[in-house]
């Protein structure tokens, strides 16, 4: 398979295979009830102001050391449509795996490294965050990829300003002064101050991309989703993926079994 065959399948998500990794990469293209959790709302409190609705949030962040489960995918683009699932472990802030069926693509996620081999044509991909962060145009990293996927706010919230209000009973987040580069839009929900709705938007390139949480489950007393629904728009292109989240277990001893076979091509990933 050529090099500019791979950068067609990374790019598109054309593959079965690879595809789901697309999912981790998507969201940077365009950019237990302890002691410390903050009390849970049962409807949205008008007179919250933006700090406290943030100091909630940041509270309410899942903790744990390590999760296991399963993802059902939903992708879809102007080309193609496919679904299937993967195993996913995670060990907070240090490590996200993923495998799918026996074994064919495996993806390990660390805060220096991206790295995924596909046996289906003998290749991987093995580099740290500049080099994705020059393929995507913009900063990419391992926290941000970590928040997506547990209702988290990609961006840190602390580094600017935000007003503060209440849409359909959401709490809704917009900065006090818009980048220059991106839109910025957040819904957070009443009763755990979790995401409902991260939208980043670039109007002058036609990009947007609106991430929704569609619902929450707990788990062992954890709040984590149960289905997350990406939409990404650039031009005319639109894809969309959906994530729902199965059997999920907390705090289990886990290893995260990766190393790339011998022979395998490396993917260069050339804009």
């Amino acid at each position: 398979m050529t090099a500019r065959s791979n950068n067609y399948i990374i790019k598109k998500g054309r593959s079965i295979a690879t595809s789901w990794v697309y999912v981790i990469l998507i969201s940077a293209f365009l950019v237990s009830c302890g002691s410390k959790k903050a009390a849970i709302a049962t409807a949205t409190e008008s007179n919250l102001s933006a700090k406290q609705i943030i100091r909630n949030h940041y509270r309410n962040d899942a903790d744990f050391e390590t999760l296991r489960g399963r993802i059902k995918i939903d992708y879809a683009d102007d080309h193609t449509s496919q679904g299937f699932s993967v195993s996913m472990r995670m060990k907070k802030d240090e490590a996200i795996w993923l495998s799918a069926t026996l074994s064919v693509v495996k993806v390990l996620i660390t805060p220096d490294r991206v790295s995924f081999y596909n046996k289906l044509d003998n290749t991987y991909f093995d580099g740290d965050y500049a080099l994705l962060n020059k393929l995507l145009g913009t900063e990419v990293n391992y926290t941000m990829v970590q928040n997506l996927l547990l209702g988290q706010s990609i961006l840190d919230l602390k580094d600017q300003r935000f007003d503060a209000s209440v849409s359909s009973d959401y709490y809704q987040l917009t900065p006090n002064r818009q980048q220059e580069l991106y839109k910025l839009l957040f819904l957070l929900e009443p009763r755990n101050f979790k995401m409902a709705v991260q939208q980043l938007s670039q109007p002058e390139k036609g990009r947007i991309l609106n991430i929704a949480y569609e619902s929450y489950q707990q788990v062992e007393g954890i709040v984590v989703p149960d289905k997350i629904s990406l939409e990404a728009q650039d031009g005319t292109v639109l894809t969309k993926i959906d994530l729902e989240y199965r059997s999920l277990e907390f705090n289990e001893r886990l290893s995260f079994p990766y190393n790339i076979p011998n022979g395998f091509t490396p993917i260069e990933l050339d804009r």
